[in-house]
């Protein structure tokens, strides 16, 4: 597959912006920096954060096993995702594919840019109709987006069906791995080499719990990467977020403790709901939710809120009818939980 021919033309022959940081990298400590009209004086944040963020990055590259030039990073997934269709997706003309139920936000931005969604439901298992997926797909279908472990879901696409899309799919395969630290399944970055077309991305909001400073990650070919730099923002990520990145990052074995907690309690309470007589079934989860079907989710749900629990109301998603969507919480959130339950057993 050659990769230039999937890019827009308008893209392959961009420019990118310069920034004062682009032109001089070096960061000696006794330089005077007067390049980028900033404010001189000292705060910690009156400087431009590194446009590349190459601290941060060499981090990720020895926890994933992962050559720098194989990631970009962007002010949360939703703006890496924004940039793959700016890449790819031609306005009014391209279209994408997705497969409901699955994260609402890849709609979303084809109709920012102005992009045609085909959607392809999953099976009634959630797994991907790979023939129908291939069928429908034409000349102008850039983007198959798989959220794998799937939101809202829970659960994860097969190996098989992956490798059948990788390997039919004549555009972009785009793996949204937000969850993939709560399964047991390998991440697909231990085969990037092997697919060219293949986009793994990933997050710092779930697993090691970031989520209010927006740090989405992408893993690609260098062919890939190269131009998703080129048109990312130049000062993208803030220095705020790189600094307590970093921060986090250096104690990774809180972040495996806390993986290891949540999925204790993920069992906890798939036994706890049970015993809850008007939850006729809970689904399978790779991730840090459970997905649950119910009597009447809206009534459910409006009960839990009079009782100042927040949980997720899934029903109006295809093949969610009467589905909610519970958040892992600690053990004794989860309590909370599970007593109010079982005390609406009785209404």
């Amino acid at each position: 597959m050659n990769i230039q021919n999937l890019i827009r033309p308008s893209i392959k022959a961009l420019k990118p912006y310069s920034s004062a940081r682009d032109e001089f990298q070096g960061v000696p400590a006794d330089m005077v920096f007067l390049d980028a009209n900033e404010n001189p004086f000292e705060n910690g944040v009156n400087r431009y954060p590194d446009p590349h963020q190459n601290q941060l990055k060499t981090m990720l590259s020895k926890l994933k096993g992962i050559s720098t030039q194989n990631i970009v990073l962007g002010n949360g997934s939703d703006e890496v995702l924004d940039l793959i269709f700016r890449m790819f997706c031609e306005p009014n003309k391209d279209n994408v594919i997705i497969l409901p139920p699955t994260y609402g936000m890849y709609e979303v931005l084809a109709n920012l840019n102005a992009v045609e969604t085909i959607k392809v439901t999953l099976s009634e298992t959630f797994q991907p109709k790979v023939e129908t997926i291939l069928k429908v797909a034409n000349a102008n279908s850039k983007l198959l987006f798989l959220c794998s472990p799937n939101n809202p879901t829970g659960n994860s696409f097969t190996t098989h069906d992956v490798e059948q899309l990788l390997k039919g799919f004549k555009g972009i395969v785009v793996i949204d791995e937000a969850y993939i630290d709560f399964s047991k399944k390998h991440s697909w970055l231990e085969r990037l080499e092997e697919f060219p077309n293949l986009i793994i991305t990933q997050t710092l909001s779930k697993a090691y719990g970031m989520a209010g400073i927006r740090l989405g990650i992408c893993y690609a070919l260098a062919e890939i990467i190269t131009v998703l730099n080129t048109i990312k923002p130049p000062y993208n990520v803030n220095e705020l977020t790189q600094q307590k990145a970093i921060e986090n990052l250096s104690k990774v074995d809180v972040a495996k403790n806390q993986i290891a907690d949540i999925l204790v309690e993920r069992d906890v309470l798939i036994n706890e709901l049970k015993s809850i007589h008007f939850v006729s079934k809970i689904y399978p989860s790779d991730a840090n939710f459970i997905l649950i079907k119910v009597d009447d989710a809206n009534k459910r749900y409006h009960q839990l809120i009079e009782k100042g629990i927040v949980i997720r109301n899934r029903t109006t998603q295809y093949g969610c009818e009467n589905c909610l969507r519970i958040t892992v919480g600690t053990a004794v959130e989860n309590k909370t939980l599970i007593n109010a339950l079982q005390e609406l057993q009785t209404k």
